[in-house]
């Protein structure tokens, strides 16, 4: 292998250790269905540093010295048994699941990452590295939460999208997407488009124009006092086809505009939550559903990363968002960049490169 058998990691190597520890890993070996990506850009999410804050109290499965990080972009450099979609050269973003399967192997924190196939896809060389980071765990999670069968079920998008008018002819599909300008908000706001639905989402007043540039028929201020009145009318007339959750209270919120709904054929009452408190009471009949995400080939975002993505991102119908801060370059700055991101950040999404 040469060079490319150098492989470094930021590890995590026990409960709560910071900073990271950067120190050599073995060079990972593809198996069936996976393939080797050198690394040019890893995205920054809040379980990463949440995971190294909080140690056992959350994600407590999880086994020690682990690599986590779950959203890289790079090239292949190594293809296993059996991967018919991808060649040594390939531009890609992958998902990197380590962190549900305990595998150092497959975290993103290092200069090379094992991937599953069907959860990569290739990247249009009009969109970069940094801006591809932006994706996988956004896709995985809204995936999950629109299209998994345990939460909303909606259609799958297609390339140009399905028509928004429901079984009846006549009324418009809607479902409502709370936190629009966040990275799994934005993602699941142009998934949803690309299905057939119409989305009213809510975001801050800065960030109205990207959300609508997204798809979102209708944008509300997260934070306005006639929230609830204003989505009540939004989707008056229309058939709710359920509503995907973000922030603390939102699932509340979304519970009260279905229980009021007026429309055609019935209400999807079903909330997934990606993050975020609530109390909805299971007697509301309202079904509010935490996404656990699902790495397998069964997985939702599977179609999504095998049949859609590679013609929308060539065809821009779907845009990676929002864009890249980069913090820097190298495994060294990733705890400088969950600094950053632990401060906040609105419609940006914090990036190292290698």
């Amino acid at each position: 292998m040469g060079q490319n058998s150098e492989n470094q990691a930021a590890w995590l190597p026990a409960s709560q250790v910071t900073p990271l520890q950067i120190s050599p890993a073995p060079y990972p070996t593809p198996g069936p269905g996976q393939l080797v990506v050198r690394n040019g850009a890893l995205g920054i999410n809040p379980i990463d540093w949440v995971k190294q804050m909080l140690g056992e109290v959350l994600l407590s499965y999880v086994k020690y010295p682990i690599v986590i990080g779950e959203d890289i972009s790079g090239t292949v450099v190594a293809v296993g048994e059996g991967v018919s979609r991808f060649r040594i050269g390939d531009r890609v973003v992958a998902i990197a699941a380590a962190i549900t399967s305990n595998n150092p192997a497959e975290g993103g924190f290092q200069l090379y990452t094992l991937a599953r196939e069907w959860l990569t896809t290739p990247l249009p060389e009009h969109v970069s590295f940094e801006q591809a980071a932006a994706l996988p765990l956004a896709l995985l999670t809204s995936s999950m939460g629109l299209f998994g069968k345990g939460y909303l079920g909606l259609d799958l998008p297609t390339v140009p999208a399905r028509s928004t008018i429901g079984a009846d002819g006549k009324s418009p599909r809607v479902v409502i997407i709370a936190g629009g300008a966040s990275a799994v908000g934005g993602t699941a706001v142009q998934l949803a488009a690309s299905a057939g639905y119409e989305v009213v989402s809510t975001a801050s007043p800065k960030n109205f124009e990207h959300v609508r540039r997204l798809g979102a028929t209708h944008v509300f201020d997260y934070k306005s006092a006639t929230l609830v009145e204003d989505l009540i009318a939004a989707v008056r007339g229309s058939q709710l086809c359920g509503g995907f959750c973000i922030g603390d209270g939102t699932a509340d919120q979304l519970a009260e505009v279905m229980t009021r709904h007026e429309g055609p054929g019935p209400t999807n009452k079903r909330i997934a939550r990606a993050e975020g408190k609530h109390s909805v009471e299971s007697s509301s009949g309202v079904d509010v559903n935490f996404i656990i995400n699902d790495i397998s080939p069964e997985s939702p975002a599977r179609p999504i990363f095998e049949q859609f993505l590679p013609s929308a991102l060539a065809e821009r119908q779907f845009v990676p968002a929002p864009e890249p801060i980069i913090v820097g370059k190298g495994l060294d700055k990733i705890q400088d960049a969950f600094l950053v991101h632990k401060q906040g950040v609105s419609a940006k999404k914090v990036v190292v490169t290698l």
